[in-house]
């Protein structure tokens, strides 16, 4: 068996490592089973549980990040919109024609409505994907972590 590795980069590195070192067990004769490093595997399991604090930090900043984005295109929205209020009042107590101001007033309206549902969706697009890929790394980890389980429980039910 083996000491410990050094520390390994990110839970992907941590993950890959405890790959790795299923990977290079050796086997049992005539089994299925392998003989991995305790040690090591439980040196490796410390540094996910390490790592995956910073990745849940990192997944509430993304969050804030895109709270802020869409905060702030909320806002942009919300004074595009008054500006064309502004505009539209203004245009209707000219001399001009009044059909003519109400229209332009219009534009601008459905334009700046366009323009905040447009900052919107991206805003949301940007969180969903975000959250996607650390689903997806969740995932993953999960995945990893139930078959390292099963194969514990296999071999603890087969030396009992």
């Amino acid at each position: 068996m083996t000491e410990p590795e050094e520390r390994t980069e990110g839970l992907t590195g941590v993950l890959d490592a405890i790959e790795q070192a299923v990977v290079a067990a050796r086997s049992m004769p005539m089994s299925s089973s392998v003989l991995v490093s305790r040690a090591e595997l439980l040196d490796l399991v410390a540094q996910a549980r390490e790592v995956l604090p910073d990745q849940l930090t990192q997944a509430d900043r993304v969050l804030a990040d895109a709270d802020t984005a869409r905060a702030a295109a909320q806002e942009d929205a919300e004074r595009i919109l008054e500006r064309a209020r502004r505009e539209a009042a203004e245009l209707v107590s000219r001399e001009a024609v009044v059909t003519a101001a109400q229209e332009h007033a219009a534009q601008i309206v459905a334009d700046a409505q366009r323009t905040a549902d447009e900052l919107r969706r991206d805003a949301d697009d940007y969180c969903d994907r975000r959250l996607a890929d650390f689903e997806i790394d969740l995932g993953k980890v999960l995945g990893q972590v139930q078959a390292g389980r099963a194969k514990l429980a296999g071999r603890l039910s087969s030396d009992g």
